[in-house]
């Protein structure tokens, strides 16, 4: 017999209706918690929200930190970072999971603190952020000083009356929060603010920063720790002195920053000199320079004495001198009157030994009667053989004339262009002139036809007899 439905008194629950009541009652439990422990599995999503896990040696707790809170987190955490987290314990049903959802994180106690300052010294030395050759000289003067501080607290009234009694300055303050919540981004953005003011602007660009802040714990300097503010240090571009603390606190802007200042009083006694000091010293050196120049005068008077003792009477040397003069004058005039009588004798032996022009004048004469005589011996035989090449050339030319072809009865056809050799050069009613052999006479061109042109109206220009025309050839056709 088969068994029939179990009968029980224990209600039924849908999955929503256990995780709901499991919800509201860990929220009801642990409606605010401070939860210890290691940070592990950190990530942060594309939302902006934060998620990790908080363990110990026996248990882990997930924990979430909503993207409106992160922003405003004390601290970023890292994995391996002990923290405290303080927030309210809830569950997350859609994988039966409860978690911690964090609103503030602290760190976990001062040992912490302590370990998280060293890997990150460590972490930024290792960047070279703290080498002594990226440090700056600090100017002997500035003529504008520029300071990062609170404009409430004592240090800027340390710093402006220590200023005041060493050697008064223009200052500028730049006011930012110097602990607590957006603090080491302020102390950042000021020391950027002065690097980027212009030269020539408005508003001066100090020529030193000095980041003050006055003593307190690790948790209060911790703004000065931070990264962001020990990066814009290391990356100034004007000489910068950190006064973070009392003598005993180091902060990591300390290694950044070109000087460090145990005090603020102490940052503005190395900002600038003390002016009476410095007029007490300019003094004193010019005392030290009117004595060592007076000694060296009279060290030089004493040296020009000495060696004008050792020196000959200045006019016994001129009359040595003048006396010497006088002797080359002398052996000077002498010397020219014997070069003078050398030449003249030269020249009179040149004089001697040169034919007289008229001599010369004879001599061209004969040479040139005798070329002329010679020239008329030759000059009638040159004319004849010149005369007789003429005359072979003549002839020559005569041969070659077309006027010798007028002769045998050609003609030679002449246009308005010049001669015609060709029928085609020929057209209707185009005047021409005819050449014969005894004289000129004109025509007008016709029709062409065949390889010969008819010419119409030939008039004659001299009382020439006409001749009969030869029988036409036909390989060189006819133009009358």
């Amino acid at each position: 017999m088969p068994a029939g439905p179990s009968i029980s008194n224990v209600p039924e629950f849908s999955v929503s209706e256990v995780s709901q009541a499991v919800k509201r009652t860990l929220e009801g439990t642990f409606e605010r918690v401070r939860v210890r422990g290691e940070v592990s599995g950190f990530k942060r999503a594309a939302s902006g929200h934060l998620y990790m896990a908080l363990k110990d040696e026996n248990a882990v707790l997930d924990g979430v930190c909503w993207r409106g809170m992160a922003g405003k987190l004390s601290i970023q955490p890292e994995d391996g970072m002990e923290v405290i987290a303080s927030g309210r314990i809830t569950s997350y049903p859609g994988r039966s999971k409860y978690q911690i959802v964090i609103d503030s994180l602290e760190l976990a106690g001062q040992g912490a603190l302590l370990k998280l300052l060293e890997d990150r010294r460590r972490k930024l030395a290792e960047e070279g952020l703290f080498d002594e050759a990226r440090k700056q000289a600090l100017p002997f003067l500035p003529e504008v000083i520029g300071v990062v501080t609170s404009p409430t607290g004592a240090v800027i009234r340390d710093i402006l009356h220590r200023l005041e009694d060493r050697f008064p300055r223009r200052v500028l303050v730049w006011p930012v929060l110097v602990q607590g919540e957006g603090a080491a981004e302020q102390v950042a953005a000021a020391i950027q603010g002065f690097n980027a003011l212009a030269e020539d602007g408005p508003v001066p660009r100090p020529d030193l920063l000095i980041v003050a802040r006055g003593g307190g714990s690790l948790e209060d300097l911790w703004a000065f720790n931070e990264e962001v503010v020990v990066r814009a240090a290391a990356a100034s571009n004007i000489p910068l002195i950190s006064a973070v603390g009392h003598e005993t606190d180091t902060t990591l802007i300390d290694f950044a920053s070109d000087r460090r200042a145990p005090t603020p009083t102490a940052a503005a006694e190395m900002a600038v000199p003390v002016r009476r000091d410095l007029a007490l010293q300019s003094a004193d050196l010019e005392r030290r320079l009117l004595a060592a120049a007076g000694r060296l005068v009279e060290e030089r008077r004493t040296q020009v004495e000495g060696l004008g003792r050792g020196l000959v009477d200045p006019r016994r040397l001129l009359e040595e001198m003048t006396q010497r003069l006088d002797e080359r004058a002398e052996r000077l005039k002498t010397a020219w009157e014997g070069l003078m009588k050398d030449c003249r004798a030269r020249l009179g032996r040149l004089e001697a030994a040169l034919p007289h022009p008229r001599q010369l004048v004879v001599v061209k004469g004969e040479q040139l009667a005798a070329a002329g005589g010679r020239l008329e011996t030759i000059r009638p035989r040159l004319l004849s053989e010149r005369r007789n090449a003429l005359e072979g050339l003549g002839r020559v030319l005569e041969s070659m004339s077309y006027k010798k072809v007028l002769q045998r009865g050609y003609a030679v056809v002449r246009g308005p262009e010049g001669a015609i050799t060709t029928p085609q050069g020929v057209t209707p009613g185009l005047a021409l002139e005819l050449e014969f052999a005894a004289g000129r006479a004109t025509a007008t061109g016709g029709e062409v036809s065949g390889t010969a042109a008819p010419v119409e109206k030939a008039s004659t220009k001299s009382p020439a007899k006409k001749k009969k025309a030869p029988p036409s050839d036909d390989s060189q056709g006819s133009l009358l």
